[in-house]
């Protein structure tokens, strides 16, 4: 049997009672402000949020994009990549076995002639202080250098024998202000501030030492200044090489052939700075 509740337009069943409206609550004004505050209280955090959110973009999409160096802070990089180069690498790397050479035009005036040093050894690390001359040393100390490597060749015939040393220093900057101030010393019989010769027991060069030294030189690149001085292998005195031109142009081709050829490991281009984790800088 169907249930009548009492819908709309029917009559109330027996015994029942009429539903009656519940009454109104009273309005209540504080309870109403109190409403309303908490409204604008929530609208108000919205918006602030928003707010928040909308200018926290600008920064997250910072934090997406590839990081940017500065030139001064690639420079930086870069230096700090060829500083420590030497630390990575035997010394037997940094000092080739055997270097081949350009002679001098007197020598060749075909080019087809190639000269060559051997390495006879490799002196222990040292201070500038300790492995240069007192003049070279001021100078190399003073851009900061960190320590001096040498070695010591002989040409092919034994006729010639050299002392190659590598200098350290902070910066690529730091290095050519050295090199130059190097270059720009006086010179006495072609030899300037220079490195410390490196003799070697039974061996070419085991009478080599600073009175026998005939000429010098500077390269740099990178980071790093190289030192040569170069002499006879039997016990002449230092003389004015510059005067014989064959013996001048030998000397310094072997001289350049090691310093260059220990450049090319130590100052070979480093990879551009980059930044872990992203395409690029």
């Amino acid at each position: 049997m169907a249930t009548d509740f009492g819908g709309a337009g029917g009559q109330p069943r027996h015994g029942a009672q009429p539903l009656s409206p519940e009454p109104e609550q009273p309005h209540d004004p504080v309870a109403a402000a109190s409403h309303r505050r908490v409204r604008f209280l929530a609208w108000t955090a919205l918006a602030l949020g928003l707010l928040g959110l909308a200018g926290s973009i600008p920064a997250v999409m910072n934090q997406a994009m590839p990081r940017k160096f500065s030139a001064a802070q690639r420079q930086q990089i870069t230096d700090w990549e060829y500083a420590k180069r030497w630390r990575g690498l035997q010394a037997g790397a940094i000092f080739p076995g055997s270097v081949g050479y350009s002679p001098p035009a007197a020598l060749d005036a075909g080019g087809s002639l190639t000269l060559g040093a051997r390495r006879i050894g490799i002196a222990r690390e040292a201070t500038c202080a300790a492995a240069a001359d007192p003049a070279a040393a001021r100078i190399l100390d003073g851009d900061g250098c960190a320590t001096l490597l040498r070695a010591t060749y002989a040409d092919r015939t034994d006729s010639y024998v050299l002392t190659v040393g590598v200098a350290v220093l902070p910066s690529t900057a730091q290095a050519a202000a050295a090199a130059q101030a190097l270059n720009s010393a006086p010179a006495s019989h072609g030899l300037g501030p220079t490195v410390r010769a490196v003799p070697f027991k039974n061996t070419p060069a085991a009478a080599f030492s600073g009175s026998r030294r005939q000429l010098s030189g500077i390269v740099d690149a990178g980071t790093y200044v190289v030192l040569y001085t170069v002499g006879y292998a039997d016990t002449r005195p230092r003389e004015q090489v510059a005067e014989d031109n064959y013996a001048d142009g030998e000397m310094t081709s072997a001289g350049w052939g090691v310093a260059h050829a220990v450049l090319s490991v130590l100052a070979a281009p480093v990879p551009s700075p980059h930044c872990p984790g992203t395409p690029g800088c």
